[in-house]
């Protein structure tokens, strides 16, 4: 024969839930006996030593990298010297040696390019220099005496020294 049950769909979470509560109870129990027994403060000291410990090695390395951190050299190595509290009212002084070094820049480019220009031009000075002592001694030659002396024969000119004295200026 057919056996009428009650059918509901949430009794498997209702008896999880029950198990739940009756394993909680029975540890609400297990430790209220521990704590009757003194056991519960040694576990309570235990676990403040332990995150006593831990704080202090946390300061500890908190410390150590402040230190680390409040370094000048480090501070300028990585650049948070720029972010601290007195380092912001210097920024335009910053700004200022910034563009010192930029123009100092511009006018060492600048003083090489002339110089690289004043010594093409003084290459090509010394060379027309040494032309015009090439035709300085070309004009010489063309009017020492000796060749005034020819051009005068050949055109039939007779050289003669003057009779008179010439009269000294002083």
């Amino acid at each position: 024969m057919y056996q009428d049950t009650d059918f509901n769909p949430d009794r498997e979470q209702e008896e999880r839930q029950a198990a739940e509560r009756e394993e909680l109870a029975r540890n609400i129990r297990r430790e209220v006996l521990r704590i009757r027994r003194g056991e519960a403060d040694d576990d309570i000291r235990a676990d403040e030593e332990r995150d006593a410990a831990e704080r202090e090695e946390r300061e500890a390395a908190e410390a150590k990298r402040r230190r680390r951190h409040a370094s000048a050299w480090w501070q300028l190595l990585s650049g948070t010297i720029l972010v601290r509290d007195g380092a912001t009212e210097y920024y335009r002084y910053l700004a200022l040696i910034a563009g010192m070094f930029f123009v100092s820049i511009v006018m060492l480019f600048t003083a090489l390019r002339l110089d690289i220009r004043y010594a093409r031009l003084d290459s090509e000075v010394q060379l027309l220099h040494e032309r015009s002592i090439r035709m300085q001694e070309e004009c010489y030659k063309h009017s020492s005496h000796s060749a005034v002396v020819e051009r005068l024969r050949e055109r039939g000119i007779k050289l003669y020294d003057p009779l008179k004295p010439s009269d000294v200026i002083e």
